[in-house]
Order: C-alpha cells, then structure tokens, then sequence
C-alpha cells in the first residue's frame, strides 16, 4: 500500500464513512487481508457438473497467481520496529506492545530465512493441494496425456515464487501420477505474457500509473481522510501510549514514519503473517490480529482494495488502461484451445503461473463475476457500492482455468474461478441453462474472435 502524508483532502469525494461491513460484527477477516488473503478453493470438487454424454476431456489450462509468499522486503518491519524501540527507550509501549516488538522480530526473521517474496510452506501446500485436486477433477485426460505421449507445458513470468510454483505444481501432479513425468518438459518463462505491467505491452500503463493526476488524487481522496487517520491511532494505541501516539500524529518522528505510514506497516505485516503460517512457533500462527482490532483491520483492508482497484482492475468506468493489456494472455487461452481443436497442438495441459498485477486485469477484462463493476463517473470505489474484493478476485494462489471436451468436432469449455464453476460473460450462452459448459463456437463469438 502507497505511504501518505498527513494533509488531509477534503474535497467532494470525502469518505467519512467505514466500509459497511467493517462495523459488523460478523466481519469477514478474510476481506481484510486483500490481495494477501490465502487460498480458499470455492467449492468441494465433488460437487462439478458432469460433462454431457459422449464428451470426453482433451485439454486443461490454468492461469495461477504464485502461492502464500514472505513479503516483499522488511520495510514495513523496519518502520514499525523503529519507532517501537524508540518508545521502548522512553517507557512508551503499552503492556500488549511489549510483546508486540518480539512478535515482529520473529516474523520478518522467518521470512528472512524463507527469503523475501519467496513461497512460503503455506504457499507450496496451497499449490500442491490445488494440483492434486486438478488431476483428481480429470483423471481420464492426464490417464490420456500419459497414454498418448501428450506434453504438459509449464510458463512462468520468470519471477522466482512463480518459477517456484510452477515447480511445485508441477511437481506434485506427477506425484499424483508418476505415468506423468515424461509428459513435462522444461518450465518456460514469457514475462510478456506472464508479467505484461512491466513488459514493452504495458508501457502505456506504466505511463499513466506513474504520472496520471487523477488517479493520483482519487487515491489521495480515498485515503488520506480523517477516518484514515482515527484508524491509525487506534492501531498505534494497542502499542504505544497516548503520549506517544500523539508525538507519531504531530510529527515528531517524520523521518521515520507518519501517522498512517506507521498504522499501514502494523496492518500490512498482520495481512502476510497467515501466509507465513508454517513458519511460527510450532505452526500456530503469529496472531498479529490482537494488534489491529477488527474494524481498522477492516478500514485497512479498504485501502489496499480501493488501490488495487483503481491501479490494477476495473477502476474508472471510461478507462480500460489497467486491463486491456492482458489481452494478449486472454487471446493465449483461446489460442490453445483452438490449437487443439484444429490437430495442431500435442499438449494435454497448459500451466501458467503470474501474479496479482496479471489476475486482477485478467479478470477485470473478462468481466468475472466481482470484476466488472468500474467506478461511474462522479463517485468514488467504496464497498457500499462495488462487490469488488481483493480476497476474492485476486487471492494468493487465486486461479482461472479451462476445461475442454470434445465429441466429434464439437468442443465444449468450462471455466472454473478459484476452482468454483463460473459463468462466463453476460452475453455468452451456455449449452443449457444454468449449465457450466459453453460450446466453442459461442466463446469465439461471445468475445468476438473472427
């Protein structure tokens, strides 16, 4: 999450207002990690509709974000400790905030030891997991793939926890069924296909994220308001002491950290510690959570959101920047599937593995459900009034993937969002109603491929 400074923004689009749920005692914990929520599949496996009769599997390919990782880099630790020993040294910490420095120490030296940005154990099950449930899901196909001599094709953008899952992946599909092995050959990587926001295809993008004046001042708007910064002093109260937190708000410390710098790093190490799970004490988790109460968790959460949102996914409803550089990837979903269609293709799998800043356009650009709505003109992204989540879009290890069977020359397609049976597109007709296989003919036609 972007830093800010303490100025406040009073403008017309002022959010005074929590998020809805955020005062809801039913919170879901999961919305406020964002895009750092770990893996849930949406829906026990065994509950698929089954393909009509006379189909058969030929074909499945995947866009994965990479597994549960450490975080980037120890900046967030690094703030907060900062001013923790200062408060420390003046007899300043709070009895929770005591604990509260030992606690961070321990968990930015796990990720340390993991590597930052690199998979976690978490991040390797979630992946491992996923890969049992895709062979479990199409046993006569990869029975096929390894009967017939069919490849399997793993790609990555080149970064190491996508590489690293690729691997894992891979790996536990042919422990699966070791008949597999032949099938895989070496991992590539297409950074263009795989990490198009920062290829030569998203130069334009590059462009407007780094100088456009309205996406820099609605995301000004949205954060730096006074709810933003009662939230941070609530979050740097369950640490330090009021006279503390009040030399944090008056600036004291600026070179180190303002207000809401210093309450984002407390959030933003509390939304990486489940994917570091593994990694605590005797695997019982960190429990951050008693230093962020769930509201500001929630408020927080928001944040990141409404960031993502704006930089990543539908953002402004006259604008497709975010998304329409991953046209090239949706075209490559098709490509492989008339590949196969047309006798040309000796793959019975194809496996990509990316990032968030890859899904959530991915998504956005194929109008899935929770993915479509932009900010209208005149309002401002909040969640009374978009379903857009980033724990939901974009999870770790979150993931789209096609199904494909064949009859003859006819080719049905089912997609399946975070492993859930999803409807494509409004405007694209299923083979029956409420079924989840769509003819390939209507896909083409649906996203208009001449």
């Amino acid at each position: 999450m972007k830093r800010v400074t303490p100025a406040l923004a009073l403008g017309a689009l002022l959010l005074t207002a929590l998020p809805a749920h955020a005062t809801d005692s039913g919170l879901s914990h999961r919305d406020s990690y964002g895009t750092k929520a770990v893996y849930s599949p949406g829906r026990n496996p065994r509950g698929y509709q089954r393909p009509p009769a006379g189909y058969t599997a030929v074909f499945t390919e995947n866009v994965s974000r990479h597994g549960s990782r450490s975080a980037t880099d120890g900046e967030d630790g690094d703030t907060i400790l900062a001013l923790w020993n200062q408060a420390r040294a003046d007899g300043q910490l709070t009895a929770r905030g005591r604990k509260f420095g030992p606690d961070v120490q321990a968990l930015e030296a796990a990720m340390s030891a993991v590597g930052y940005g690199n998979l976690s154990g978490r991040g390797k099950d979630e992946l491992r997991a996923t890969a049992v449930r895709l062979e479990k899901r199409l046993p006569s196909l990869f029975a096929a793939i390894a009967a017939n001599g069919e490849k399997i094709d793993v790609v990555s953008s080149g970064q190491a926890r996508a590489v690293d899952s690729g691997t894992v992946f891979a790996t536990a599909l042919t422990d699966a069924d070791p008949a597999l092995k032949p099938a895989l050959g070496p991992a590539r990587v297409d950074k263009n296909l795989l990490y198009f926001h920062k290829s030569s295809g998203g130069a334009d993008y590059q462009k407007w994220l780094a100088g456009d004046e309205r996406l820099a001042a609605t995301l000004k708007t949205v954060t730096d308001q006074p709810a933003t910064h009662r939230a941070a002093a609530r979050v740097l109260g369950r640490i330090f002491k009021p006279a503390f937190v009040q030399r944090v708000v008056d600036g004291e410390f600026a070179a180190t950290a303002d207000d809401v710098t210093a309450a984002t790093a407390v959030y933003d190490l509390y939304a990486i510690a489940p994917a570091m799970s593994e990694e605590s004490p005797d695997g019982r988790g960190w429990d951050l959570g008693r230093y962020i109460a769930p509201r500001d968790a929630a408020w927080f959460g928001y944040l990141s959101d409404a960031e993502d949102f704006y930089e990543k996914g539908p953002s402004f409803a006259d604008s497709d920047i975010t998304y329409k550089m991953a046209q090239p990837l949706l075209d490559d979903l098709f490509a492989q599937v008339e590949a196969k269609r047309a006798g040309t293709s000796t793959l019975g799998a194809e496996l990509r593995f990316t990032h968030a800043e890859e899904i959530i356009p991915l998504a956005a650009l194929m109008r899935l459900p929770g993915s479509e709505q932009a900010a209208a003109p005149g309002s401002t992204y909040t969640y009374e009034n978009n379903p857009w989540r980033g724990a939901e879009v974009a999870s770790l290890a979150s993931n789209i993937q096609w199904d494909v069977f064949r009859k003859g020359d006819d080719y049905l397609v089912r997609m399946l969002y975070n492993e859930k049976e999803t409807a494509f597109k409004q405007g694209c007709e299923p083979i029956a109603k409420n079924s989840a296989f769509y003819d390939l003919d209507e896909l083409e036609k649906c996203f208009d491929r001449d």
